[in-house]
């Protein structure tokens, strides 16, 4: 299993108890939160870690935190998950983030998503990723495009796990497949 990937800006490794404070604080941003159906509470954020931290031991890959190189701040996760609900895609190998709203704009989800797709496709060996989102949030639908991923618009879903009616139930999937020449 792979403790770490780092890239020009970030180291993104393993979660640390160090992380659960900020990543609370992230997960409370109104902002950051924009396209989930709610904010979370610290409790249900620190399920999610415990969820991540399972996630590794059981796929071997996760939900990196995300760790600025030049101060050691985290700032969110990026990293690969299965999506643990049935859609017309499953099964998938799903590449997403989550970054604090100070560090949006900066290139740092797209370069972190990067490393993730090369260790994806060079040492895990997997063949396609997906990621999906609300249809209106472009700022990620940005970043999936940034880092090559085209939209399968025939697969766009009603996420189930957002209720009947809800302005974002409907999501968008991207797709990104493995061409051997990652580096």
């Amino acid at each position: 299993m792979t403790e770490a990937l780092t890239t020009d800006r970030l180291i993104l490794r393993r979660w640390r108890e160090a992380d659960r404070a900020p990543f609370r604080a992230i997960n409370a941003d109104p902002r950051v939160m924009e396209f989930f159906p709610a904010l979370l509470t610290p409790e249900e954020t620190d399920e999610g870690v415990a969820r991540i931290e399972q996630h590794f031991e059981q796929h071997g890959f996760g939900l990196y935190a995300a760790e600025l190189i030049e101060t050691g701040t985290f700032i969110g996760f990026i990293g690969l998950s299965v999506p643990a609900f049935e859609a017309r895609f499953m099964p998938a190998v799903e590449i997403g983030w989550r970054i604090a709203h100070n560090y949006w704009g900066k290139g740092l989800a797209t370069e972190g998503a990067l490393a993730v797709v090369r260790h994806a496709f060079g040492t895990l060996g997997l063949s396609s990723l997906v990621s999906f989102t609300s249809t209106a949030n472009m700022r990620s639908r940005r970043v999936m495009e940034k880092i090559g991923m085209s939209r399968d618009a025939a697969a766009d879903f009603d996420h189930p796990r957002i209720p009947e009616g809800h302005p974002l139930r409907r999501h968008v999937l991207y797709r990104l497949h493995s061409h051997g020449d990652i580096q």
